[in-house]
């Protein structure tokens, strides 16, 4: 989950993408995932380092979610002021998450129905229903950054130097954690347009 600029579709030992280290997210001191920067993208990996998806970003900056059996399982479409989770054919719009003028976000799903609030808050963001009901926050204290369920419980940390609202994903219960994980890889490689 690197806070760079996408890089261009060659890869030369200077590459940002190519030299950043692993995104380890944990809870407690026990590992749940990490995203490892390859120079074509990222892989998604569990605690023993095993694949569980890859992400590979096009010259336009579109990202492809693949399994660990090479099987395409969506897109995320960067666009300016928002991202898009599309089915595995792109034909469908699953979700969107847009950036409001006021700095905020929300995802909608496919039918522009908003699904989660993301507001910024002092200490980061908080995740909420339309409704206003608070969900998950994420917290950002010093070099560790959280996700904090209703009851400020850490559902999950990271120490890597990741921008906050690249956190929000993780807290989408609606998406898989493959979408969940990309989704968090574009809105970093993207800066958060």
């Amino acid at each position: 989950v690197p806070a760079q600029p996408a890089s261009s579709s060659t890869s030369s030992p200077a590459d940002p993408q190519s030299t950043l280290d692993k995104v380890k997210f944990k809870q407690g001191d026990t590992e749940l995932f990490s995203i490892k920067p390859k120079d074509d993208g990222a892989k998604l990996e569990d605690a023993s380092g095993a694949e569980l998806a890859r992400f590979t970003i096009d010259e336009s900056g579109k990202v492809k979610i693949k399994d660990a059996a090479d099987v395409v399982l969506g897109y995320i479409v960067s666009q300016p002021g928002y991202w898009k989770v599309e089915n595995a054919d792109q034909t469908q719009e699953l979700y969107i998450f847009r950036r409001q003028d006021d700095g905020d976000y929300k995802l909608e799903d496919g039918a522009n129905t908003q699904i989660y609030r993301v507001k910024m808050r002092d200490y980061g963001y908080e995740i909420e229903t339309p409704d206003k009901q608070s969900l998950y926050k994420v917290k950002q204290k010093e070099n560790k950054i959280s996700l904090r369920d209703a009851s400020e419980q850490t559902v999950l940390s990271t120490k890597a130097a990741v921008m906050p609202v690249a956190i929000a994903p993780f807290g989408f219960d609606v998406l898989t954690r493959e979408q969940q994980a990309a989704l968090s890889f574009a809105v970093s490689v993207t800066g958060g347009n």
